[in-house]
């Protein structure tokens, strides 16, 4: 038979269990065997959609295949093998399911799992893909969606299921017309993919302390759990603040697996524990479902430009929540407001080759993110890319993640931060912009601990606050005009360390907690200062510093402030001019060991008592403001003199090598060699406990300004003088 409403009868046969099209010639069913014939089923073609739900169907063998060929024309890309299912009422969906105009029935498309919008008559921008989209991501039988046309959306989605590809081929989704949403719902994305709530929760008051690094957790009564279940873990309010902690201030809150039941009141779940937790801390565990396994790749995100005060109305396309092994690759964004791909509660992800350009906001509290990572493990954040957005990756409550060869342009906004809600283990390496940790307020805490950078290039670095153990290797800031504050490199001294590090125009240390056992280390590196008489070591500094073959630039009165003990080994200071004020030191403790100090000099200004400790070829030189390499201000406290094998080479006459005029000293000069310049060691220096003792040491066209005489507390004989 021919012509509209009948088949059009083909030489091709479905072959029943073998997997696809059989063709055959003329008279293959005659010369079939009869089990033959019985597992065959008539196939035929139509050249569109329109001419398959125009078909009569009446007395149409259950079963019969038809292979469209086009959606609306023969080869658009459109078309589907369907077969013919007289007792069907699942509910029509334009694409998989098609009701015959007239009468019963349902033709029900045949595939191997994998979808494609032009099957639901989806050809452009032009049309809302919606209702394709939920028909597609809805039908268990589909494991991966393509996209080969721009597509646009007008709804906000959420799905709960796994086992999921969507590839939109690189085409490009836009979302003007998109449904408005609440005031603050960075989870409504066009496509929100949420695991569910099981119903299950546990609340445990911990027996004993639960230390760091540990992955047993006292529950109770294990038997509510299974090994491979997830459930959320959330510690109480932390009391680190007392009395006035932080709202979220907790240092356990992620989506973990039990991965053993241990004995009937402890499991382990697969993380170490970040944070020590006390004894009668409570614990609560909420069982989930996961959304697992969903990949979202190839496309080209086009949001809705709203104003920047305007986050019901702006668009951006993913989000996931108690999610596990979920992906996101090759997402392009403009004008999103929310971030491009929001995460909560993630657990082993990849995040990879997504850029984001000029979002709608950079104001807004959350807006203008390439990606947000709030409680998140092992996420792997990587070949990112944003131009003048607010931050490219912001972590808050993760760990055990990394970024790697991830850049910012227009960065002033700070392209990679963290929220300081106890963050913990993580690791940056080849990035580049502006980057803040531990920097959202009290709020969250404030803390973090064990981040480590690795060849980074900013124009600011900022880790003010409470971050414990931090590394640095290869950091270089570089100041840039416009932007305050930049230039400069700023770091909490607990457990601190940085090796070949540089920053442009300042270096500051200062220090919000000691909970660190490592030594704050700076190793190998450069700075250079714009702004004469600042704290490069805070007063809030009490634990020591170690500066080794480092080189400070452009010293003009800049304070060493903290009274932890300071000690530079193989260093280079250099003074910005002849004139430069002295570094002021108020630390109990001033070590220089070898290296060389250039116009510049240190002035102890402490409160309390102060050690001073030259030696192992270490070399002063030049003069300053000063003119004393060498001094004190103030009479409080005993400043200890400990001068060994060390160098002293003053630029002129009126240049004191050191200069003591009062206050109580105990001075030790023994194998030093002076040039030049001279010495004034006032006998108001020398009174009451203070002693004076200098010996062994070559002066060589230096004047003795004044010293007091040789007596009981005072010895200055066997001296070489040229």
């Amino acid at each position: 038979m021919s012509g509209k409403g009948s088949l059009a009868r083909r030489s091709v046969l479905l072959a029943a269990g073998a997997g696809g099209l059989a063709v055959a010639g003329p008279g293959a069913l005659a010369t079939a065997s009869a089990d033959e014939g019985d597992r065959l089923v008539p196939a035929f073609s139509v050249p569109t959609v329109a001419d398959l739900v125009a078909l009569r169907t009446a007395g149409l063998a259950p079963g019969t295949a038809v292979q469209v060929l086009g959606y609306r024309s023969p080869g658009d890309g459109g078309g589907q093998l369907v077969r013919w299912d007289p007792a069907s009422q699942v509910p029509v969906n334009g694409g998989t399911v098609l009701k015959p105009t007239a009468g019963g029935g349902r033709w029900l498309a045949v595939h191997d799992g994998v979808a494609d919008f032009r099957r639901f008559g989806i050809f452009g921008a032009e049309t809302t893909a919606d209702d394709a989209l939920v028909a597609m991501v809805n039908d268990p039988a589909i494991h991966r969606i393509e996209a080969h046309t721009d597509l646009q959306f007008a709804k906000r989605h959420v799905f709960h299921r796994s086992h999921l590809d969507l590839d939109f081929g690189g085409h490009t989704v836009v979302t003007d017309a998109i449904e408005p949403t609440g005031p603050d719902e960075p989870f409504a994305a066009v496509m929100f993919f949420q695991g569910v709530l099981a119903g299950t929760v546990v609340t445990r008051a911990l027996a004993d302390p639960t230390p760091e690094l540990r992955d047993v957790f006292d529950v109770g009564d294990s038997a509510k759990f299974e090994v491979g279940s997830w459930w959320t873990a959330v510690s109480d309010q932390a009391t680190w603040d007392a009395p006035k902690p932080g709202r979220d201030q907790r240092e356990l809150q992620k989506f973990v697996q039990v991965t053993e039941i241990v004995d009937g009141s402890h499991i382990r779940v697969n993380y170490l524990n970040g944070w020590n937790l006390a004894a009668g801390r409570v614990v609560t565990w909420t069982k989930v479902e996961p959304v697992q396994h969903v990949n979202v790749r190839n496309l080209v995100f086009r949001g809705k430009k709203v104003a920047p005060n305007e986050p019901a109305l702006g668009s951006h396309p993913f989000a996931f929540e108690f999610a596990v092994h979920c992906n996101a690759s090759n997402i392009h964004g403009t004008a999103t407001f929310w971030p491009l791909v929001m995460r909560r509660y993630n657990t082993h992800y990849r995040t990879e080759q997504c850029t984001l350009t000029n979002p709608s906001s950079v104001t807004w509290g959350g807006a203008g993110y390439l990606t947000q990572q709030i409680y998140c493990l092992y996420g792997h954040v990587s070949d990112c890319h944003v131009s003048n957005t607010r931050h490219l990756n912001d972590f808050t409550g993760s760990a055990y993640c990394y970024v790697t060869n991830c850049h910012g342009d227009g960065d002033d906004q700070g392209p990679f931060v963290t929220h300081g809600q106890y963050e913990h283990d993580l690791v940056y390496t080849g990035n580049s912009g502006l980057m803040t940790f531990a920097n959202s307020g009290a709020t969250w805490g404030g803390r973090a601990k064990r981040i480590t950078v690795r060849k980074h290039i900013c124009s600011w670095f900022v880790a003010r606050v409470k971050i414990t153990d931090l590394t640095l290797e290869d950091v270089r800031v570089i100041g840039k005009p416009g932007l305050a504050g930049s230039g400069m490199l700023w770091v909490n001294a607990d457990g601190v360390q940085l090796r070949g590090c540089q920053a442009s125009d300042t270096l500051i240390i200062s220090q919000a907690t000691a909970d660190s056992t490592r030594p704050n280390v700076i190793e190998g590196c450069t700075f250079a200062f714009t702004t004469a008489a600042t704290d490069i070591v805070q007063a809030s500094v009490t634990t020591p510093v170690h500066f080794d073959r480092t080189t400070l630039l452009n010293l003009d009165g800049h304070r060493l402030s903290g009274t932890g003990s300071i000690t530079f080994t193989g260093c280079n200071l250099r003074g910005s001019s002849a004139s430069a004020a002295p570094v002021a030191v108020a630390a109990t403790g001033l070590a220089v060991r070898s290296g060389e100090t250039m116009n510049t000099g240190f002035a102890l200004r402490g409160t309390t008592d102060q050690r001073v400790d030259l030696g192992s070829g270490a070399r002063l030189g030049g003069s300053n403001s000063a003119k004393a390499l060498l001094s004190r201000t103030g009479d409080t406290g005993t400043v200890r003199w400990e001068l060994g094998d060390y160098t002293s080479a003053a630029a002129d006459a009126a240049t004191a090598h050191l200069a003591l005029s009062g206050g109580t000293n105990t001075y030790r000069a023994v194998g030093a060699r002076f040039t030049g310049g001279r010495l004034l060691l006032a006998a108001a220096a020398f009174g009451g406990s203070s002693y004076l003792q200098h010996t062994a040491c070559v002066e060589e066209g230096v004047e003795r300004t004044e010293l007091p005489p040789d007596g009981p507390r005072v010895s200055t004989a066997g001296n070489l003088t040229i």
